[in-house]
């Protein structure tokens, strides 16, 4: 059979396939190169890609098992629908467990934990009956024993295989037919019926899409590991993250020895949980107080520093907010923040220049959340605030003060939800103050063993910390 092939784009291609130019970044279709993407504005992000014709029309043949819709009360549902993982830190962020036939996306920065977290994973659920098929596109059979001998002894309802081809792993997990697999990475697999190298726009679109058929089809948890960009984002169209039912992100330094994995989209919960972690030898432990854990090494007498409660879906986590004031040396100053809104830093600022009379123009400012997490809740603006204050008279905050609050461009301090929640956590763990809204006085009861200061606005704050 003679196969003609004509020239296009600087390379040859087969004769009945077309060539189109995919935007890397959100994934949208050209037929034409350009130099700045129409749907996310960004810049050089177009790849030439080859689509057949066959595999294009073959969406079009017309089903011969038509299903028929049914109504709301035809369908059952089961109150022990969700299954614990074991990690009672991924449950959460889960939303309560995992869900049978759903799809979830982790993704994080290179070596940060996500195939140790999902092999943990796959070790409770198959020490406790599930099967679990693991497939690596990454690591050989060897590799993955290594790494599996540190987390401890995992069952033989775990099984491995090393294969990039999509139509195999198909035929291996319709046969096999487990509970959960684990998919490590998405980059990685190929479809044969597409012309494109694997990682390519159009290879991990239609490799989510065969994995989504296959997770609602035959109910089976697919856990679907996912590349970063140099941004955080997890590599490809920005429709993968529109195709599936959970994406959870990992964060963190690679070379600290905590994690956090956050929730950005969850069908089946809430997306303000968050998970803590620590890395070890023998994997990744579970912390189950990341309030103490974050404020651990707090320098004692020091001004500048001021403990501020922040909430993660139901869960209060206390922080060490750090500034530090300075004469600046130049015409401009320089402003820096770590772990919070740099704008916002900017906005707090001028309230205090504004409402306190605080002569900041001149000053250099770096604010810093220690620990390295990234919080930007408005109720961690009033500890901002304090902060600074505390860095640019010199005064020392002592160490039993906690506060919280938002604070508005007049110098007023408002509510913010949950307080008794914050309150609570700062009495277990020996809190003796907290400076929080007046606003909130109405929602919290009588709070013994601990002293509460409420204020109305910033002046009444630094009056507060300076007593």
């Amino acid at each position: 059979m003679l196969s003609v092939f004509y020239r296009t784009g600087g390379m040859f291609v087969a004769k009945g396939t077309k060539t189109i130019y995919f935007c890397q970044n959100c994934g949208y279709e050209s037929a034409k190169w350009m130099g700045q993407c129409p749907g996310c504005r960004e810049w050089n992000t177009f790849v030439e890609e080859t689509v057949s014709a066959q595999a294009a029309s073959k969406g079009s043949v017309k089903s011969k098992n038509v299903k028929e819709p049914v109504s709301l009360s035809q369908i059952d549902l089961q109150e022990d629908e969700r299954k614990t993982s074991g990690i009672k830190e991924l449950d959460r962020v889960l939303g309560g467990g995992i869900v049978p036939g759903s799809l979830v996306l982790v993704g994080g920065d290179p070596g940060i934990g996500k195939s140790t977290l999902l092999l943990q994973v796959c070790k409770n659920l198959a020490n406790h009956g599930t099967n679990v098929l693991y497939i690596s596109g990454e690591e050989s059979l060897r590799q993955i024993k290594l790494r599996a001998q540190r987390i401890g002894k995992i069952g033989n309802q775990m099984q491995l295989l090393c294969e990039t081809n999509l139509q195999t792993v198909r035929e291996v997990i319709e046969r096999k037919k487990p509970d959960a697999v684990v998919i490590d990475s998405i980059q990685t697999m190929y479809d044969e019926e597409i012309s494109s190298a694997p990682g390519s726009v159009s290879q991990v679109r239609e490799s989510t899409n065969v994995l989504m058929q296959i997770a609602k089809g035959m109910n089976i948890t697919v856990f679907i590991v996912g590349h970063v960009t140099k941004e955080g984002n997890v590599a490809g169209p920005r429709v993968l993250e529109h195709m599936v039912d959970t994406v959870l992100y990992f964060e963190g330094d690679r070379h600290a020895s905590y994690r956090i994995l956050r929730g950005v989209k969850n069908r089946f919960g809430s997306t303000n949980e968050i998970g803590v972690f620590e890395m070890r030898e023998n994997g990744l432990e579970e912390v189950k107080n990341p309030s103490e854990f974050l404020l651990d090494g707090k320098p004692e007498g020091a001004s500048g520093s001021v403990v501020a409660c922040s909430m993660e879906g139901t869960r209060p986590i206390l922080i060490e907010i750090q500034a530090l004031v300075c004469q600046s040396n130049f015409g401009l100053p320089r402003r820096t923040a770590a772990g919070t809104d740099f704008n916002r830093v900017n906005l707090l600022m001028a309230v205090l220049e504004k409402r306190a009379g605080m002569n900041l123009s001149s000053c250099d400012a770096y604010v810093n959340i220690a620990g390295g997490i990234k919080m930007n809740e408005p109720a961690i603006d009033l500890g901002i605030v304090l902060a600074v204050v505390s860095s640019y008279r010199d005064w020392i905050i002592p160490d039993q003060v906690l506060v919280f609050g938002e604070v508005g461009l007049s110098g007023e301090v408002r509510a913010v939800s949950m307080a008794e929640q914050r309150v609570a956590e700062a009495k277990k763990l020996g809190f003796e103050t907290v400076i929080l809204p007046k606003a909130c006085q109405k929602a919290l009861t009588k709070v013994e063993g601990i002293r509460l200061v409420y204020v109305e606005n910033i002046r009444e704050a630094i009056a507060a910390i300076k007593i």
